[in-house]
């Protein structure tokens, strides 16, 4: 942890050890935190798991619903969000609930959960994915570096080597080739990551069918008044690599496949990856232009009594292992809204 990480975590503590927190919920203060999650199952044995903090438990999530129970924490949909803003002032203290790229776990794992406690929550889908035809690559490259100890492949038209004997060679070859990839345009992504897949015998279209929901599960979920089922593009393509044509027939191609599959509006929208750098201004605009009500990103960030546009929310990633429920207290309160700036950086796509 680096040294602001350390005094932003220290300083978390002793807001909630003072009481410091409590008495600003008390005087009326608070805030809004809308958080994202993107993998729910049960906690495994694997050494090597380079997106771990990405993932929730199930008794994690059931953990965090029951707090926000005890500490009088409205839950609220991400309507509920768009229209709190839109009457301006205070928007009051709620949270949010998100999960990005339509994980089958969210069936398996999530939902039973939330639809007990009977908590609203949101899903974002590449539309690609139930359709049979997207690409998760990085569970792809996750499962190639997993089974070798030496893996080879093509980089700016040179063979390159990397040993992967290690945990940590494992988690460092990882990294830089999950960074590597997400700068690439599509095309050059998916040829590069055909490529090592054919190489180390991975089913890419297998990979991808086993992990994310099809259809007929996100009927299922979408019958529910309490889910929202919202659009994250058609590929999950990063929108900076991307011509702005390319780019905006993504995002309303997203929303008009989500709707025709749905047969009802798609109002809301995730920006794939959603990071500064990833997207800008412009896709701001398009996703305005294509007709959504709100967009999410994972700049991390709270909504407060300041301005803050409906088509660019922050959102916090919140890691059950190495966050405690106290931090998130203390960040509802609005006494430190800072902190959560630093509490969302990815490593990679989900």
């Amino acid at each position: 942890m680096s040294t602001n990480g350390w005094w932003t975590a220290a300083r978390l503590q002793l807001a909630y050890a003072s009481g410091a927190a409590r008495m600003s919920e008390w005087k009326g203060g608070g805030c809004g935190v809308i958080l994202r999650f993107d993998r729910v199952r049960p906690a495994r044995r694997d050494r090597f798991q380079p997106l771990r903090s990405r993932e929730i438990t199930p008794q994690f999530l059931d953990s965090l619903l029951r707090a926000l129970k005890r500490w009088n924490c409205p839950v609220i949909s991400t309507a509920e969000v768009c229209a709190r803003i839109a009457r301006g002032g205070s928007p009051g203290r709620f949270v949010c609930l998100t999960f990005d790229g339509g994980s089958r776990d969210i069936t398996t794992f999530a939902y039973p959960i939330l639809a007990r406690h009977g908590m609203p929550f949101a899903v974002y889908l590449p539309t690609a994915f139930p359709d049979g035809i997207g690409e998760a690559w990085w569970l792809a490259l996750e499962q190639v570096i997993a089974r070798t100890e030496r893996i080879a492949l093509l980089i700016d038209h040179n063979e390159r080597r990397f040993d992967t004997a290690t945990l940590a060679d494992k988690t460092q070859v990882f990294h830089f080739l999950a960074s590597w990839l997400r700068t690439m345009p599509p095309a050059a992504l998916t040829a590069a990551i055909q490529d090592l897949c054919k190489r180390y015998a991975v089913d890419l279209a297998v990979v991808t069918r086993e992990a994310v929901m099809d259809w007929d599960e996100i009927g299922r979920l979408a019958a529910d008044p309490k889910v929202t089922i919202g659009s994250a593009t058609v590929n999950y393509p990063v929108l900076a690599n991307l011509p702005d044509t390319a780019a905006r027939k993504e995002i309303a191609m997203g929303r008009a496949v989500l709707q025709a599959a749905l047969g009802r509006e798609a109002a809301q929208f995730a920006f794939p990856f959603g990071e500064s750098g990833s997207f800008g201004a412009q896709h701001v605009a398009m996703a305005k232009e294509a007709g959504f009500a709100g967009a999410m990103t994972s700049i991390p960030g709270v909504i407060g009594a300041g301005p803050i546009d409906p088509l660019a929310l922050p959102r916090i990633a919140w890691d059950g292992r190495q966050r405690s429920l106290r931090d998130l207290r203390v960040i509802l309160s609005g006494l430190m809204p800072g902190a959560a700036r630093g509490m969302g950086r990815s490593t990679g796509p989900r």
